[in-house]
């Protein structure tokens, strides 16, 4: 159970990280898209959830920091999940059947995120 506790780790935190890559890889494009959605400061925003997710993921993966790192993830996928996936207000289905599935998708990922508080630290196989 260690060794798939572990993949999953890998994968949940991997996950984040590459997300986080994203997001100050592509800073401009995603600001221009955080623009349209009406988030205040975008680029910052953009680049302050990159860091948010980089370290939340790193947190996860490593095992280290678990609480700052759920924390992390936790205001991100809050933030994001209301702020850019508003679907009820969409008026195209094509468009609201995408932002629902990522809204709830966001839901899911918060759920699995915040259970990794139920897990006595140090985790086996982390970092310190």
């Amino acid at each position: 159970m260690i060794y798939i506790f572990l993949l999953g780790r890998v994968l949940l935190g991997g996950y984040f990280i590459m997300n986080g890559y994203n997001h100050i890889k592509n800073l401009t494009m995603l600001t221009g898209y955080a623009q349209s959605k009406g988030v205040p400061m975008p680029k910052l925003a953009v680049f302050f959830t990159g860091l948010l997710l980089l370290l939340g993921g790193a947190g996860v993966l490593l095992g280290v920091y678990v609480e700052c790192a759920v924390l992390f993830l936790s205001i991100f996928l809050v933030g994001v999940t209301f702020q850019m996936h508003q679907y009820w207000k969409v008026s195209d289905p094509m468009q609201r059947m995408g932002e629902r599935v990522n809204f709830y998708k966001n839901l899911g990922l918060l759920g699995g995120v915040l259970m990794l508080l139920a897990i006595p630290t140090p985790w086996a196989m982390s970092l310190f």
